[in-house]
């Protein structure tokens, strides 16, 4: 009101007061018409963004949530069976517990990033940005750090197929191939294995070509006997079952072994030794335990039936004495010189001469 009074009161120059006035009158007409004019979009700008985060995190939310009840669901399916027969065969409810653990935090953190992802690249569109040099540099510095980290690459993406293939887990005997032992730590790019001599071995999982999982089902435990060519088979055999038989009735080999102890066969016969090959289904990765067994108790049960093993102490044999006078040799009929033997061989006398005494073959004859 000021301002629209001033030019009807008829002066001639507006005081520097009334001028600020005025420039503030019309900058807040200009901000406001501004402010009118994109409200709305501003609103709907907001509202669109406020809309696509709370999407992604309930999306989030119930993608999380499935996998976990998904998990459980494993693991109970698992702790049902554990306990029986059809337990016995798989691998144990911890084991399965680690594996599913393991398999839900991967596919949760990738879930994570493809729903927040793909909500931030929503947001972004929102603010009329063009997302097509940003996905384009995307791409190109995709493929720059997959040749740059193909190693990583794959030791990830090989750590994640073991998971959820299951081929070895904590606990389990492998031969890896570059390294054997147990397992103490799966990850997805290193595995850790102990070895027999204690070394921790940090084996990369894209540098796994094989795996042989001596832990899972069950093992064979196999011992060979050599023995004498000689010795009784069918006593060798009925002591070979005993000791098998009262194996599986002591603690706690009866747990260990998951059937009997066979007594195959022979091996193999030869001049000096004969080898008698025996078998039994053992728990995995006790067949080792059940072999050292097997060869002691077989050691004993054989020193107490007086079975010989090759290599053993040799075996007493009575023989009469050897005669002294067998060796020499009976005396020659030509030692003596006056012998008929000797006389027949001397050579003849020549014509004219006469013949000497014979007192000795190399005595020469007298000549006239």
């Amino acid at each position: 009101m000021i301002l629209s009074v001033l030019p009807t009161l008829g002066s001639p120059t507006p005081t520097p007061k009334a001028k600020l006035l005025q420039d503030a009158h019309e900058k807040a007409t200009l901000s406001a018409s501004w402010f009118e004019q994109n409200a709305g979009t501003w609103l709907s700008t907001g509202l669109r963004i406020l809309l696509i985060v709370v999407i992604a995190v309930v999306l989030r939310t119930l993608i999380r949530r499935t996998i976990t009840r998904f998990i459980d669901r494993m693991n109970r399916t698992v702790q049902a069976v554990d306990g029986t027969a059809l337990g016995g065969l798989l691998v144990n409810a911890e084991r399965r517990r680690q594996r599913s653990a393991a398999i839900g935090s991967v596919l949760r953190s990738v879930a994570s990033f493809l729903v927040l992802g793909t909500a931030a690249l929503m947001i972004l569109s929102t603010f009329k940005i063009n997302l097509a040099p940003l996905l384009a540099s995307a791409g190109v510095a995709g493929v720059a750090i997959g040749f740059g980290a193909r190693n990583l690459v794959t030791d990830f993406l090989s750590g994640v197929f073991m998971i959820l293939e299951d081929q070895y887990g904590v606990g389990d005997t492998i031969d890896a191939g570059v390294a054997s032992g147990e397992v103490i730590e799966v990850g997805l790019r290193v595995t850790k294995l102990r070895g027999d001599n204690g070394a921790i071995w940090y084996v990369r999982n894209g540098e796994i070509k094989r795996i042989g999982n001596l832990s899972q089902g069950w093992s064979t435990a196999h011992v060979d006997v050599s023995l004498r060519p000689n010795e009784d088979l069918e006593r060798v055999r009925e002591t070979l079952s005993e000791v098998g038989r009262s194996l599986a009735k002591d603690e706690p080999w009866n747990e260990r072994l998951w059937g009997p102890v066979e007594v195959l066969g022979l091996e193999s016969v030869l001049l000096d030794s004969m080898v008698v090959h025996l078998s039994a289904k053992t728990m995995p990765g006790q067949s080792v335990a059940v072999e050292r067994e097997l060869r002691w108790r077989i050691k004993k049960a054989f020193d107490e039936a007086g079975i010989l093993i090759v290599d053993g102490p040799p075996e007493v044999v009575d023989e009469p004495a050897a005669d002294p006078a067998a060796g020499v040799s009976a005396p020659s009929a030509f030692a003596s010189a006056a012998s008929p033997e000797s006389v027949s061989a001397s050579p003849l006398p020549s014509q004219g001469t006469t013949p000497s005494t014979p007192s000795s073959p190399s005595s020469p004859s007298t000549r006239k």
